[in-house]
């Protein structure tokens, strides 16, 4: 475990800009380049729909190639798949829990092997708390401030209409940062929080594209991926119809029926191959 102070040159230079910065930092992992990397801050509902998972996914995704770190507060939720979706794209991701980050106390229990796995892939929590202090209901809104401080950009997945998730977004717009929220369902719980900031000027994002942009990084050809292989009829129906949003398989099955295609057992090699997969019912895109 590190410690930085305020006045190293190590220090997250944006964390220096806002009213309060933290005096010191402990670091678990590896030193990360500040001034290498476009850092972007996930929020999101710790109660997330299964919407929210497949979008959060998806737009982590296709930041794969790019020179950006995926901030995230290591909570249930939308933190989690934010975290694990970067560690799958092969992308740094920094957490920063509500609690110190000695293994001893750190918050939640439950996400010890996702933080282990955070630092075994060149990525690091950061706190700026005493390495074993415990969460508290203060503890969370103090670090949501390093959260929105600390990145270029923060993005909201979806959230309730009174959520932490709401004051790291009004912390990052009080601290001159860009907001992106994700569009979402105006007749569900966990879209009026994100509605209340689209309202405001938040940048709606629909795309990887859209972040990138945000981040001005310039969109490239992305090295070191494997060609795709020529995919059959109806394993190119299963992925378009997959593109937008999960289907339960019986629908897919339904709708490729309707023009004429068998997909099922389409669908279990692809499984099998990992490009697609099945959670509570439903088929996505991996």
């Amino acid at each position: 475990m590190k410690v930085i102070f305020q006045n190293d040159k190590n220090f997250p230079p944006l964390l220096k800009e806002i009213p309060n910065p933290p005096d010191k930092l402990y670091i678990e992992g590896e030193n990360i380049n500040w001034s290498q990397f476009k850092f972007l801050t996930v929020v999101g509902s710790r109660k997330n729909s299964i919407y929210g998972k497949m979008v959060c996914e998806k737009l982590i995704k296709g930041l794969r190639g790019y020179p950006v770190v995926v901030v995230s507060g290591l909570a249930y939720g939308v933190d989690t798949i934010a975290h694990k979706a970067a560690l799958d794209a092969g992308i740094k991701t920094v957490a920063i829990p509500g609690s110190g980050i000695d293994f001893s106390v750190l918050y939640p229990r439950a996400n010890i092997t996702l933080a282990k796995r955070i630092i075994k892939n060149g990525g690091a929590l950061l706190s700026e708390f005493e390495p074993k202090q415990k969460a508290t209901k203060w503890s969370f809104p103090q670090r949501n401030r390093i959260m929105a401080g600390i990145s270029h950009a923060t993005l909201i997945v979806e959230a309730q209409e009174k959520s932490g998730t709401l004051i790291t977004a009004r912390l990052a717009v009080e601290y001159n940062r860009e907001l992106l929220a994700v569009p979402h369902d105006i007749t569900r719980d966990s879209a009026k929080g994100v509605l209340q900031f689209l309202k405001l000027g938040a940048f709606p994002v629909s795309s990887s594209d859209d972040i990138l942009e945000i981040l001005k990084i310039d969109k490239k050809e992305v090295v070191n991926e494997k060609p795709e292989l020529t995919l059959s009829k109806e394993e190119k129906f299963i992925i378009e119809n997959l593109k937008n949003s999960p289907s339960s398989k019986a629908a897919l099955v339904s709708k490729a029926k309707a023009v004429g295609l068998e997909i099922l057992t389409n669908i279990s090699k692809m499984e099998l191959s990992g490009k697609i997969k099945e959670e509570n019912g439903f088929l996505f895109l991996k």
